[in-house]
């Protein structure tokens, strides 16, 4: 295994595989990001949100490393547990599914609760949570997307004939990734915590990919059929890119404006 690891960064197709997977897993991971981010603006404390904001992406990791041990079971679970009728269930399929739906569930209640807090109806400190609250929350997702993220690299990886080497990369990837998310983290929160527009903008994000995991998810069961190469995934993320670049623009209009006015 070793010589494996050795191989990945002394030859081009190593290195090149393992640059493909790092912006994957960095691209893939941006929801988890944001979901931690969000949930750690629930904690009162400064220093209890950068600690379940540490602890939150070290389990992301830890998950993530733990699902490419059992990589031999992750494979299998794309393929049927049991049968609905016609209906084939698969363990992706129901991670996914879950995980969706809780994802919708969780994001749709606090963009409710923010119009309650707007409207005076609720207090900001009645959805503040816990330490383990967001741990526990966090943990959760964790699961949801960094199996989401290993099928995905076990897809890009498979055409790899050296199956030592293959995991090597899948391996270094996750962990150079999760090191580019630890340092990034921390300002990603800041700014989604700065401007109220960017966390409605990221709430209704984690709602579009809650939707996605379920359409991925009906997909899997035949129940929904896609045209060949749509990835619904793809269209998901242009779109946040896009809303993100015009809210930008907007808060650095408003910025200009303000400065002109003092």
């Amino acid at each position: 295994m070793l010589d494996a690891f050795i191989e990945v960064f002394t030859t081009f197709s190593g290195i090149f595989s393992l640059f493909t997977l790092v912006v994957l897993e960095i691209v893939l991971g941006i929801d988890n990001i944001i979901f931690i981010a969000i949930i750690c603006g629930y904690i009162p404390n400064k220093k209890d949100q950068q600690r379940a904001r540490f602890i939150g992406l070290m389990l992301a990791l830890a998950v993530r490393v733990l699902l490419l041990s059992t990589i031999n079971f992750i494979t299998k679970m794309v393929d049927p547990f049991f049968f609905i009728g016609h209906i084939p269930i698969t363990g992706r399929g129901l991670i996914l599914f879950g995980g969706g739906a809780f994802l919708i569930v969780k994001t749709v209640t606090e963009i409710y609760h923010k119009f309650k807090i707007a409207d005076k109806e609720e207090t900001a400190k009645s959805r503040q949570l816990t330490w383990t609250q967001a741990i526990l929350q966090i943990t959760l997702i964790d699961i949801v997307f960094s199996f989401d993220s290993i099928i995905t690299a076990v897809g890009v990886t498979s055409d790899n004939p050296n199956a030592a080497l293959a995991l090597a990369t899948m391996i270094m990837a996750v962990v150079v990734a999760m090191i580019a998310m630890l340092m990034f983290a921390p300002y990603v929160s800041d700014f989604i915590e700065k401007y109220p527009t960017i966390k409605m903008l990221a709430l209704a994000f984690l709602v579009v990919i809650g939707l996605i995991l379920v359409l991925e998810a009906l997909e899997d069961a035949h129940v929904l059929h896609l045209p060949e190469g749509v990835n619904i995934k793809t269209y998901g993320y242009a779109a946040l890119f896009f809303s993100v670049i015009v809210e930008s623009l907007n808060i650095r209009l408003k910025n200009v404006k303000e400065k002109r006015g003092a």
